[in-house]
């Protein structure tokens, strides 16, 4: 009953919003050719993607800077559709999509696809240890977020809560392509946990066809407080990272370029819980744990001045994730029992997961009759590799695929793309490796998708898209025979409206929304399971409304609104019928701000969930959390180009934990962040 509600509220709000726009439309007066002037138009927080069809959100340097963010995660949750499990820790946190991807039991489920510069990043189901994502949002100028399966096939197989790709800094964002050195250094304090962060980037030029730049992030934090005053157990850590890159241009009219960038972020934690998501030992006990992330990217590109059909990019990338742990003695409850071998074995295991990629693509602009196309053709070879471990065995994951992606303007208002991706496998246990975890295994699988996005004159713009994809097996699974030769397959339905205009209510200000409506169905599951004895689930399906609305007036004001609004259900191998444990509560947030020039940036942003009542009847209570963000550029004198961040999160100091979190999210934090380029 709830889904079909669900469709009926998502129904009534693509109409809603249709209808909305088109009154606005009609209202809208007859223009002539006269000049009027240079229109400074307004900027909102962060631009909505109104012109596409896939559902995509990015984040850019300067929302980077003013979100304050300890981790990547906490950067990212303000995109409708991300929920964190967890996320004010590197460690014990993750990304959930759309319902999808981390949980409190595994790192991850695979359908959440990670890259840094391209390379693939991320571990596998490291029970209570896995880790998405261990790096420092100081390493990075953009993030984009792609939720759903349609646009995500010329990234991989198997995605179907979403993308996050990373791209580090470049020397060149700091210098503006002219020869010279500069450095850019930044401090940033937290009252919650005493958090404190020091990030270093010298940028350097020796001239126009060269770049080199180096940044050293180092951030720690102690045991933050809820808003109970409680102390959130497991939730200090320390976190240095590295990102050394280098750029060469050369070739005719610059054409060719190579770009080499290694990143590293490590951490030393002693005498903490093995299961990183809980905040004590218990049955599990305390490991003293090593984790560290490196990630590796050679790009070469060539774009001749001149020739549409070349556009070609060649990324060879490595990377690297170990966790090596070992026991503390006397700190599991289960010591001296017969169940406390194995976990001795679960806390002594060390893991390594090492993923090199190439992948060779390249774009191509060209004309066939009245249809244009921008056409973008690739081709992937993978190895994964996982070191042998007590309960999740070793092996390699060999895989090749092809990929191409089309879209077309058949006319000015409509475009179609079409999306197809061919992907092998081949994956073996290690030969020492106890049966059946030492058998090899083939896969292969077609999968691709179709989106359609019509713009009518008035601002209004309706889109809809249908996609497949295939999950293929993990090194994992290795031990299930079954799960090695049954790949998870879904298909995710979208459909849609969004809405642009300028001068809508005065000279200069711009409107833009945009909503998206999806239905997923997941079905041969191998990533959960339930049930005494456990059996895998036989179907995952989930549904949503993700609404994007933004104004801004050229005065400077503005104000960002999203919602998400999802529902979810879970079938077990006996076809009973329960809430998808990993539906993420409906959430909405408000962003309100002012600009004042190029000097002040003041806003306001509330966060709001509602409560959930999971398939037991655990309740999550809802709650409204307020943020206060505020940023001073100084304008002139010596002190020029200095900027000052001053932050409150939970204003109110809520006491709250998210639906998905296994424990409360912090309480009142103040924020201070100065930061200058010399």
């Amino acid at each position: 009953m709830r889904a079909r509600n669900l469709r009926a509220v998502l129904i009534g709000s693509a109409s809603c919003l249709s209808l909305v726009a088109g009154l606005a439309a009609a209202q809208e007066t007859a223009e002539d050719d006269e000049f009027l002037g240079t229109i400074e138009l307004g900027e909102s927080k962060r631009e909505i993607q109104t012109d596409t069809a896939t559902a995509v959100t990015n984040i850019d340097q300067t929302e980077i800077d003013d979100r304050q963010a300890g981790t990547v995660a906490e950067l990212i949750d303000s995109v409708p559709g991300v929920n964190l499990v967890n996320g004010s820790t590197p460690q014990g946190s993750g990304i959930n999509i759309r319902g999808f991807g981390a949980n409190g039991t595994f790192g991850t489920d695979q359908k959440v696809l990670i890259l840094v510069d391209g390379a693939t990043t991320g571990a596998e189901e490291l029970y209570r240890i896995g880790n998405q994502l261990f790096t420092d949002p100081q390493l990075y100028k953009s993030v984009s977020v792609i939720r759903g399966t349609v646009g995500s096939f010329e990234y991989g197989s198997g995605v179907v809560g979403g993308v996050v790709q990373l791209e580090t800094k470049d020397a060149s964002d700091f210098t503006g392509g002219e020869v010279g050195f500069k450095f850019r250094q930044t401090f940033e304090g937290a009252s919650n946990g005493d958090g404190f962060t020091s990030s270093s980037i010298l940028a350097w030029q020796p001239s126009e066809n060269w770049e080199f730049l180096l940044n050293y992030t180092h951030r720690q934090q102690d045991d933050q407080k809820d808003g109970n005053g409680n102390v959130i157990a497991n939730s200090a850590f320390k976190l240095p990272s590295v990102l050394v890159k280098g750029k060469y241009t050369f070739g005719t009219n610059d054409d060719h370029s190579i770009t080499l960038s290694y990143n590293n972020s490590s951490s030393q934690e002693r005498d903490v819980p093995y299961d990183t998501f809980a905040t004590t030992g218990g049955s599990f006990g305390n490991v003293d744990r090593d984790i560290e992330t490196k990630v590796a990217v050679l790009r070469y590109d060539y774009r001749p001045v001149g020739n549409d059909l070349v556009d070609l990019q060649v990324n060879l990338s490595y990377s690297d994730q170990k966790i090596d742990s070992s026991y503390v003695t006397g700190s599991s409850s289960l010591e001296g029992s017969s169940f406390f071998p194995s976990i001795r074995a679960l806390a002594d295991a060390d893991h390594r997961y090492e993923t090199t990629k190439l992948t060779v693509k390249n774009t191509s602009y060209f004309q066939t009759g009245e249809v244009a196309h921008d056409l973008r053709v690739g081709a992937e070879v993978i190895n994964r590799e996982r070191l042998d471990a007590p309960s999740a065995p070793g092996g390699t994951d060999r895989r090749f695929a092809l990929f191409a992606v089309n879209q077309m303007q058949i006319t000015d208002q409509f475009t179609l793309t079409p999306a197809l991706r061919y992907e092998t496998q081949d994956i073996e246990g290690n030969a020492s490796a106890t049966p059946p975890a030492n058998a090899s295994y083939d896969n292969d699988a077609v999968m691709g998708g179709l989106s359609a996005r019509y713009e009518f004159q008035n601002g209004i713009a309706v889109f809809g898209s249908a996609a497949y994809t295939e999950s293929l097996p993990i090194i994992d699974d290795l031990g299930t025979p079954l799960f090695m030769t049954q790949p998870e397959k879904a298909r995710t339905y979208e459909i849609g409206t969004s809405y642009t205009r300028t001068d809508m209510f005065s000279q200069g200000d711009v409107v833009r929304a945009k909503i998206n409506l999806y239905d997923t169905n997941l079905w041969d599951v191998t990533s959960y399971v339930s049930g005494s004895p456990s059996a895998p689930l036989s179907e995952i399906t989930t549904q949503g409304v993700e609404l994007e609305a933004s104004y801004a007036h050229a005065s400077g004001f503005y104000a960002d609104f999203n919602a998400n609004l999802t529902d979810g259900e879970e079938i077990s191998s006996t076809g009973v019928a329960t809430r998808w444990r990993n539906t993420p509560a409906d959430s909405a947030r408000l962003t309100v701000g002012k600009r004042f020039g190029q000097t002040w940036d003041v806003s306001w942003e509330l966060i709001a969930a509602k409560s959930v009542t999971d398939a037991s009847g655990a309740v999550t209570p809802g709650y409204g959390i307020n943020n206060l963000r505020a940023t001073y550029v100084v304008q002139q004198g010596t002190l020029a180009g200095l900027e000052v961040r001053a932050g409150v999160e939970n204003i109110f100091n809520k006491a709250y934990q998210p639906h998905l979190s296994t424990r409360n999210s912090p309480g009142r934090n103040f924020k201070l962040t100065l930061a200058k380029t010399f």
